[in-house]
Parts: C-alpha cells; sequence; structure tokens
C-alpha cells in the first residue's frame, strides 16, 4: 500500500471486508474464527451475509474495528490462504 493510500485511513476505525466462497453451513462462522484472531473484539452482529442469487455462493461483509494497516494486512493474509475463501476485499 502507498504511503497515500495508507494516509487515507485514520486508525483507528471501522472497516468493512468482503469475503466470497462456495455456501457451506460452517463458512460464516469459520470466517469469524478466522478474523477474530486478528480482531479479538469482532462480534458476530458484525458480519452481515448474503446468498448469491442462485445460491451458490455466499458473501459476507465484515466489519472490524481496524486499529493498523498490519492488522488489516494480517486479517487479509489469513482470510486469501484459508480453503473456503474464494475472494477477499
Amino acid at each position: 500500500m502507498s504511503n497515500d493510500l495508507k494516509d487515507l485511513l485514520d486508525f483507528p476505525c471501522r472497516f468493512p471486508i468482503k469475503v466470497m466462497g462456495e455456501q457451506h453451513p460452517d463458512f460464516q462462522t469459520t470466517i469469524y474464527e478466522v478474523v477474530r484472531v486478528h480482531a479479538p473484539d469482532l462480534e458476530r452482529v458484525d458480519i452481515v451475509a448474503r446468498d448469491s442469487s442462485g445460491g451458490k455462493y455466499i458473501s459476507l461483509t465484515v466489519n472490524v474495528m481496524a486499529v493498523s494497516r498490519e492488522q488489516l494486512d494480517s486479517i487479509y493474509m489469513a482470510l486469501s490462504s484459508h480453503a473456503m475463501v474464494k475472494v477477499a476485499l
């Protein structure tokens, strides 16, 4: 992330992370646990789920209270490397 982009965020701040994957009964719980390692104050109400029109995929918006760029980088790395996650934005 360039310094210009880094300056756009004033920490701490609420930061939405989009996570997409195939429908699975444990997807939301798994993503909650992965993110909570890096954002211990995350609550289940901070996650909003939306199914795709065909029902094959699920999209989560995870609203974290970000305290640093490094924390966000850690969350993205953990999500991107998880087998259930197709995309993390």
